[in-house]
């Protein structure tokens, strides 16, 4: 088994979400190797020199297709493969076909990588995380998912445009499942360190529980809109992995609202579910607890308590 290269990932699934991630990679610049695997090879290998044909604009490096056999020293592994979500269908809905893939995908990683880091994207990505962390055996810090990421720099966005502000002083997390239970943690939110509801005052906004509910609704929903109308979500959450890969690559220690499994907080065991967590070069250092209401609490809770019945329900069969 080679030593992981920090410079080198693979993508395996080069669907919609594989390729747009591919892209966003490459032009990051942080890595000078990615390999591209695919059920279906061809698919891959076209990806792979449509993106390759753009490097004389961009940094150098290699990006190509291959097989399992070329993931061996690379530093992260991102599983985008599995079935899309169609309009109308919750992530749940995808969760046996998926299973079913991970099934397949996780033992061929296990047999050629067990050095590096494990970034599950597929959907429904809590579910998925839980089942390649007990399928790969990797250490629980080296396997996470994209979990809220998204739904957080969601959260941001919706607030910046509400507020007039620029998205990036907005400082607020979307926790839980990533999906129908997610919660936004309204209790911690703050603009540049000012509680949020003292800031929407002070930009002459005073019904705040009912521009809460909608902005958390509208995160909550921003999937199924985007399905709708163009019939997949690819470059947001092609942007997530990206800052994913800028944590681990460069040691960053930021905290990111990651998928993994919990062993103790707010009373959550063995679920994977999104947390704020300090990520760097090892994967996840550990997570951080930040301040919720008794409501929120409550309602992590049963955001758990649902994923934990998907689980119960898939590993019985």
């Amino acid at each position: 088994m080679s030593v992981s290269n920090i410079r080198k990932a693979a993508i395996i699934g080069c669907g919609f979400v594989g390729s747009a991630s591919a892209f966003a990679l490459m032009e990051s610049g942080l890595f000078s190797e990615i390999v591209l695997i695919d059920a279906d090879p061809g698919k891959a290998e076209g990806e792979a020199l449509d993106i390759s044909h753009g490097l004389p604009f961009a940094k150098p490096m290699q990006i190509y297709a291959g097989s399992y056999e070329d993931i061996n020293d690379a530093s992260i592994i991102i599983v985008t493969a599995g079935a899309g979500q169609k309009p109308g269908e919750t992530r749940l809905d995808l969760v046996h076909k998926n299973v079913g893939i991970f099934k397949t995908i996780i033992p061929q990683i296990t047999a050629h990588n067990n050095s590096g880091i494990l970034m599950v994207v597929a959907n429904p990505v809590d579910i998925l995380t839980y089942t390649a962390a007990k399928l790969s055996g990797f250490p629980e810090n080296r396997v996470f998912g994209s979990g809220t990421v998204l739904d957080t720099a969601r959260l941001k966005y919706l607030l910046g445009e509400h507020l007039g502000v620029d998205n990036r002083s907005v400082h607020a997390f979307m926790i839980g499942e990533h999906g129908d239970t997610e919660i936004a943690a309204w209790s911690s939110a703050n603009v540049s360190g000012i509680p949020l509801n003292r800031f929407c005052e002070m930009r002459g906004h005073f019904d705040h529980i009912s521009a809460m509910e909608r902005i958390a609704d509208d995160v909550r929903n921003s999937a199924y809109r985007i399905i709708e109308k163009k019939r997949a979500t690819y470059y947001g959450i092609a942007m997530s992995v990206r800052r994913i890969c800028e944590a681990i690559v460069r040691d960053e220690k930021s905290i990111l609202p990651v998928s993994s499994i919990q062993n103790g907080n707010y009373g959550i065991e063995d679920v994977a579910l999104s947390m704020p967590a300090i990520v760097g070069k090892e994967g996840i250092e550990t997570t951080v607890p930040i301040k919720l209401s008794e409501y929120e609490e409550e309602a992590l809770k049963k955001s758990a308590a649902t994923l934990r019945a998907v689980l119960d329900d898939v590993f019985e069969k």
